[in-house]
């Protein structure tokens, strides 16, 4: 089980009084094992591709990855991110009745701080939403990962919206 997500203070207590406990501790747990398994694929790889995780009925989390997708002609990229982001979304909508809890990690950039960051966007089936953001730069001398402060984000529902 994974340790639990501190995006900060002022965030962590607010949306921890705004959910009940059950669904908070099924949303941390995906944040932080979502955050953990990428942050080991990117020591491992240098990298990793989009995946899902699941807190299934009987509590077990359960990893979900699709192939990748062909990146668009003209691009430089080996895989297409979104289209991969948007199937593993479909998955999880066409599945959701064997699971309470899910969460979409994907790499992304940060615009403004110019900055690489593992993003997981989490939701449960009683409609609480909560992403996190972690940015990280690589170290180039010795092939490592320097890791940023944790924050909240936002994010729209995308499994549980009909």
């Amino acid at each position: 089980m994974a340790d639990a997500i501190q995006p900060g203070a002022e965030g962590q207590s607010a949306w921890r009084d705004s959910v009940p406990e059950a669904t908070a501790t099924d949303l941390e747990n995906l944040l932080g094992t979502g955050i953990s398994a990428a942050q080991e694929q990117l020591e491992r790889s240098g990298g990793f591709l989009p995946f899902a995780l699941t807190v299934q009925n009987d509590g077990e989390v359960r990893l979900v990855a699709v192939s990748p997708a062909d990146a668009p002609e003209g691009t430089d990229a080996d895989f297409d991110a979104d289209a991969m982001i948007r199937d593993l979304q479909a998955l999880l909508r066409q599945n959701r009745a064997d699971f309470r809890a899910a969460a979409v990690v994907c790499d992304i950039l940060l615009v403004e701080e110019d900055s690489d960051a593992i993003h997981v966007a989490a939701e449960h089936r009683d409609g609480s939403v909560f992403a996190v953001v972690l940015p990280y730069a690589a170290n180039t001398a010795g092939r490592t990962f320097e890791f940023g402060e944790l924050g909240a984000d936002t994010n729209a529902a995308t499994i549980w919206v009909d």
